[in-house]
Protein backbone atom coordinates (compact mmCIF):
# COMPACT_ATOMS: atom_id res chain seq x y z
CA UNK A 1 0.00 0.00 0.00
CA UNK A 2 2.78 2.44 0.86
CA UNK A 3 4.52 1.58 -2.42
CA UNK A 4 1.42 2.55 -4.39
CA UNK A 5 1.03 5.73 -2.35
CA UNK A 6 4.66 6.74 -2.87
CA UNK A 7 4.41 6.05 -6.63
CA UNK A 8 1.25 8.15 -6.83
CA UNK A 9 2.98 10.94 -4.94
CA UNK A 10 5.97 10.86 -7.32
CA UNK A 11 3.61 10.77 -10.31
CA UNK A 12 1.66 13.75 -8.96
CA UNK A 13 4.88 15.71 -8.41
CA UNK A 14 6.05 14.98 -11.96
CA UNK A 15 2.70 16.16 -13.34
CA UNK A 16 2.87 19.27 -11.20
CA UNK A 17 6.37 20.09 -12.43
CA UNK A 18 5.42 19.52 -16.06
CA UNK A 19 2.28 21.61 -15.66
CA UNK A 20 4.08 24.57 -14.11
CA UNK A 21 6.93 24.40 -16.64
CA UNK A 22 4.39 24.80 -19.43
CA UNK A 23 2.99 27.94 -17.81
CA UNK A 24 6.28 29.81 -17.95
CA UNK A 25 7.02 31.17 -21.39
CA UNK A 26 10.34 32.57 -22.26
CA UNK A 27 9.87 36.29 -22.94
CA UNK A 28 10.92 37.43 -26.33
CA UNK A 29 13.93 39.69 -26.23
CA UNK A 30 13.33 43.33 -27.00
CA UNK A 31 14.98 43.91 -30.34
CA UNK A 32 14.72 46.84 -32.71
CA UNK A 33 12.65 46.35 -35.84
CA UNK A 34 13.71 46.84 -39.44
CA UNK A 35 11.94 49.59 -41.35
CA UNK A 36 9.70 48.66 -44.24
CA UNK A 37 10.74 49.16 -47.85
CA UNK A 38 8.88 52.46 -48.16
CA UNK A 39 11.21 54.25 -45.76
CA UNK A 40 14.00 56.45 -47.07
CA UNK A 41 17.39 54.78 -47.44
CA UNK A 42 18.83 57.26 -44.92
CA UNK A 43 16.24 56.15 -42.32
CA UNK A 44 17.11 52.51 -42.98
CA UNK A 45 20.83 53.17 -42.56
CA UNK A 46 20.23 55.06 -39.31
CA UNK A 47 18.05 52.20 -38.06
CA UNK A 48 20.76 49.65 -38.84
CA UNK A 49 23.34 51.76 -36.98
CA UNK A 50 20.95 52.23 -34.07
CA UNK A 51 20.25 48.50 -33.94
CA UNK A 52 23.97 47.73 -33.77
CA UNK A 53 24.42 50.24 -30.94
CA UNK A 54 21.33 48.91 -29.12
CA UNK A 55 22.53 45.32 -29.33
CA UNK A 56 25.91 46.44 -27.99
CA UNK A 57 24.06 48.05 -25.04
CA UNK A 58 25.17 51.51 -26.15
CA UNK A 59 21.71 52.92 -25.54
CA UNK A 60 22.61 56.62 -25.69
CA UNK A 61 24.15 56.15 -29.12
CA UNK A 62 21.21 53.98 -30.23
CA UNK A 63 18.83 56.70 -29.06
CA UNK A 64 20.59 59.28 -31.26
CA UNK A 65 20.42 57.04 -34.34
CA UNK A 66 16.79 56.09 -33.76
CA UNK A 67 15.81 59.71 -33.11
CA UNK A 68 17.31 60.66 -36.48
CA UNK A 69 15.49 57.72 -38.11
CA UNK A 70 12.19 59.03 -36.69
CA UNK A 71 12.98 62.45 -38.17
CA UNK A 72 13.62 60.80 -41.56
CA UNK A 73 10.55 58.53 -41.36
CA UNK A 74 8.03 60.17 -39.00
CA UNK A 75 5.13 57.97 -40.25
CA UNK A 76 6.99 54.71 -39.55
CA UNK A 77 5.72 52.66 -36.62
CA UNK A 78 8.94 50.62 -36.37
CA UNK A 79 11.02 53.84 -36.27
CA UNK A 80 9.01 55.11 -33.28
CA UNK A 81 9.13 51.67 -31.67
CA UNK A 82 12.93 51.50 -31.94
CA UNK A 83 13.32 55.00 -30.53
CA UNK A 84 11.03 54.05 -27.65
CA UNK A 85 13.11 50.94 -26.94
CA UNK A 86 16.25 53.05 -26.56
CA UNK A 87 14.46 55.64 -24.43
CA UNK A 88 13.04 52.90 -22.25
CA UNK A 89 16.50 51.35 -21.81
CA UNK A 90 17.76 54.76 -20.67
CA UNK A 91 14.92 55.12 -18.16
CA UNK A 92 13.01 57.87 -19.97
CA UNK A 93 9.72 56.03 -19.62
CA UNK A 94 7.36 58.97 -20.23
CA UNK A 95 8.80 59.85 -23.64
CA UNK A 96 9.17 56.13 -24.41
CA UNK A 97 5.47 55.66 -23.63
CA UNK A 98 4.48 58.31 -26.15
CA UNK A 99 6.60 56.72 -28.87
CA UNK A 100 5.40 53.17 -28.10
CA UNK A 101 1.82 54.40 -28.45
CA UNK A 102 2.67 56.30 -31.63
CA UNK A 103 4.25 53.13 -33.04
CA UNK A 104 1.07 51.19 -32.28
CA UNK A 105 -1.07 53.92 -33.87
CA UNK A 106 1.05 53.97 -37.02
CA UNK A 107 1.15 50.17 -37.29
CA UNK A 108 -2.39 48.97 -36.50
CA UNK A 109 -1.91 45.43 -37.84
CA UNK A 110 1.68 44.87 -36.70
CA UNK A 111 1.54 41.97 -34.23
CA UNK A 112 5.20 42.41 -33.27
CA UNK A 113 4.59 45.96 -32.05
CA UNK A 114 1.15 45.33 -30.54
CA UNK A 115 2.19 42.14 -28.73
CA UNK A 116 5.56 43.47 -27.63
CA UNK A 117 6.38 43.13 -23.94
CA UNK A 118 7.77 46.66 -24.23
CA UNK A 119 4.32 48.06 -25.03
CA UNK A 120 2.35 46.04 -22.46
CA UNK A 121 3.24 48.21 -19.42
CA UNK A 122 1.60 51.15 -21.17
CA UNK A 123 -1.81 49.52 -21.56
CA UNK A 124 -4.07 49.28 -24.55
CA UNK A 125 -3.09 51.95 -27.11
CA UNK A 126 -6.71 52.19 -28.25
CA UNK A 127 -7.63 53.66 -24.86
CA UNK A 128 -4.91 56.35 -24.75
CA UNK A 129 -7.21 59.24 -25.69
CA UNK A 130 -10.21 58.15 -23.68
CA UNK A 131 -11.02 59.88 -20.45
CA UNK A 132 -11.10 57.90 -17.29
CA UNK A 133 -13.92 55.40 -17.22
CA UNK A 134 -15.10 56.83 -13.91
CA UNK A 135 -16.46 60.34 -13.90
CA UNK A 136 -14.52 62.91 -11.94
CA UNK A 137 -16.14 62.94 -8.55
CA UNK A 138 -15.07 64.94 -5.56
CA UNK A 139 -12.93 62.97 -3.21
CA UNK A 140 -13.94 62.50 0.33
CA UNK A 141 -11.70 64.26 2.71
CA UNK A 142 -10.19 62.66 5.75
CA UNK A 143 -12.13 61.90 8.89
CA UNK A 144 -12.91 65.01 10.94
CA UNK A 145 -12.94 67.49 8.09
CA UNK A 146 -15.94 69.22 9.61
CA UNK A 147 -17.80 69.17 6.30
CA UNK A 148 -21.16 67.40 6.15
CA UNK A 149 -21.01 64.09 4.32
CA UNK A 150 -17.21 64.11 4.50
CA UNK A 151 -16.80 66.52 1.54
Amino acid sequence: MTTILSRLTVFALVLLLLGTAGCFQKRKPLVPLALDGEARPQAMTLTEQGTQAYQAHQFEEAKRYFEQAVAEAPRSGPAHYNYALALNALGDSEVARRHFLEAADLSPGDKVIWDSPALSPYGNPENKNRASLRPNMPRRSAFGSGMPGGY
